[in-house]
């Protein structure tokens, strides 16, 4: 099967850049591990600098978008990593675990080749509040169930897992889906779209209707008038966080 970034992914460093927030608290999680294996690596964001990295991401088309001077990368997928056992010290898996064709599979892979600890980064939204893009306009592009069963597989395969906090900055420089829940404009725009995968990978139609409706609330006012004093806001907690399992 080509991975789905071979399909969607063509620009994907244009608008998926790394936010320092985000990052500083991933390097926290990540304690005093000195080598580090990023799994569904993407583009290399989020991989610190001061430490052994290897990425690991299926899609050549990511791996092409890497940049000079990134961490070596190899093209394979988190359910069969080819590397021995207790090999890197931790692992970190960004935004990427809801992609994993065998989400099981790819958890005990981690557990097989990692010495010391696991950080994963994920939005999980029953910890959080809700989203008004997907309660209003795209209630089909994120399945908070799916979700709450990788949480689940993530605490059964790996062990007790700590849940660090991760509140979304109201500018926050990372693309991601629920980035822009201050600037709802901005999901008007289809090369932003194109670089999230809720909108690349969900039917056309149901896409078109939800930005339709967006479309039309912002042009009344009546997005501002429910939900414009997000707008305000210096942050939000939408349910971001990193899980953190510690294997020694």
């Amino acid at each position: 099967m080509q991975p789905r970034y071979d399909q969607i992914g063509k620009t994907y460093r244009d608008t998926r850049k790394q936010d320092p927030r985000i990052a500083r608290l991933i390097d926290i999680a990540l304690g005093d591990a000195r080598s580090v294996l990023n799994v569904g690596a993407g583009t290399g964001s989020y991989e610190p600098s001061d430490r052994e990295l290897l990425a690991v991401e299926p899609s050549e088309t990511m791996i092409r978008q890497r940049p000079d001077g990134a961490a070596p990368a190899i093209q394979a997928s988190a359910e069969a990593l080819p590397l021995q056992d207790k090999s890197f010290d931790a692992a970190l898996a960004v935004n990427t675990i809801h992609h994993w064709q065998d989400v099981r599979a790819g958890l005990r892979e981690l557990h097989r080749v990692i010495r010391n600890r696991v950080v994963i980064f994920l939005r999980y939204p029953q910890d959080g509040v809700a989203l008004w893009l997907t309660e209003e306009y795209f209630p089909t592009l994120f399945s908070d169930r799916r979700m709450a069963n990788i949480v689940s597989a993530i605490e059964d395969e790996l062990g007790p897992i700590e849940r660090v906090r991760i509140p979304l900055p109201a500018k926050c420089e990372d693309g991601l889906f629920s980035g822009y829940w201050a600037r709802p404009e901005m999901y008007l725009n289809g090369e932003i779209r194109r670089n999230i995968s809720n909108f690349a990978l969900a039917d056309e139609e149901t896409v078109k209707q939800g930005l339709k409706a967006l479309q039309a609330d912002l042009e009344s006012g009546a997005w501002d008038r429910k939900y414009g004093h997000l707008r305000t806001l210096p942050e939000i907690d939408i349910g971001h966080r990193l899980l953190v399992a510690n294997l020694a």
